[in-house]
C-alpha cells in the first residue's frame, strides 16, 4: 500500500509541469496557454486578482474579461527583453506582438510579480506599430544591481501631450531597485515607465507613449 501510494505521488509530480523559473519563462508558458486553452483564458489563468488592463482606461483584468469572447485565433507574442529586480522578485518583461498573419504588429509591456514561487503579471499594456520590433530569440534578463542602496526613484514628467488629470498607479520590488509607474489621462493616451538601479542611479530601460484611440 504504502509502495503504491509512493509511485501514485512520483507519477502525479512527473506528469505536472515545472513552475516558471524566470519572468521571460513565465511569459512564454503565458504564450502557450493562449494558444491551447484560449488568450482570454490564459490572461485570466496568469494575472493577480488585482491585476490591469486598459481599454483604454485602466481596468481590472479579470472584471473586464469575465464575459470575453475567445477570438479564434490567439495574438502572438514573445519577450524581447526582461528587467528583473536584484531579489528576483519583480520583473518587467516587453517585446513585439502579431496578428491576422503579421497584417497588425505592436509591443507588449507585463510586469510579473513572483510571490511563494509562482510568477502572476499584475499589469498588461502595450500599443500598435507599423511593424514588429526586431526583438527576440534566447534572450537573457537585465538585473538590478545588488551592490549598493537604491536612493529614491524620481517619477519621470508626463510626457508632452498628456493632459491631466491622470489615473496613475506604480509599484516598486521589495528591495527597491525596480520600479514602474503609468499615466493614462482622460482620452486614453498612457506613459508607462520602468526604471532599473545599475548601483549608481537609476535606468530608464522602458520608456512606452502610446496615444489615445481615435475619437468615435
Amino acid at each position: 500500500m504504502i509502495l503504491a501510494l509512493l509511485l501514485a505521488v512520483q507519477t502525479a509530480s512527473a506528469s505536472a509541469p515545472p513552475l516558471p523559473v524566470t519572468a521571460i519563462d513565465a511569459e512564454r508558458a503565458f504564450i502557450a496557454d493562449a494558444h491551447t486553452i484560449g488568450q482570454w483564458a490564459a490572461f485570466r489563468k496568469w494575472s493577480t486578482a488585482d491585476a490591469v488592463i486598459f481599454d483604454p482606461q485602466p481596468a481590472n483584468a479579470h472584471a473586464a474579461l469575465k464575459d470575453a469572447p475567445e477570438p479564434k485565433v490567439a495574438i502572438f507574442w514573445w519577450p524581447g527583453h526582461s528587467f528583473v529586480s536584484c531579489d528576483g522578485n519583480l520583473a518587467v518583461n516587453t517585446g513585439p506582438w502579431v496578428r491576422g498573419g503579421g497584417k497588425k504588429a505592436g509591443f507588449f509591456t507585463t510586469v510579473w510579480r513572483k510571490k511563494d514561487g509562482e510568477w502572476r503579471w499584475i499589469y498588461d499594456g502595450g500599443g500598435d506599430l507599423d511593424a514588429p520590433r526586431a526583438e527576440g530569440g534566447d534572450i537573457k534578463p537585465t538585473v538590478g544591481s545588488c551592490t549598493s542602496r537604491p536612493t529614491k526613484a524620481v517619477v519621470p514628467a508626463p510626457i508632452e501631450g498628456l493632459a491631466a488629470p491622470f489615473k496613475t498607479a506604480s509599484g516598486s520590488s521589495a528591495d527597491g531597485t525596480l520600479n514602474w509607474h503609468y499615466r493614462v489621462d482622460a482620452r486614453g493616451a498612457r506613459h508607462f515607465v520602468t526604471q532599473l538601479w545599475d548601483g549608481s542611479g537609476w535606468q530608464t530601460v522602458i520608456d512606452d507613449r502610446v496615444p489615445a484611440p481615435p475619437a468615435q
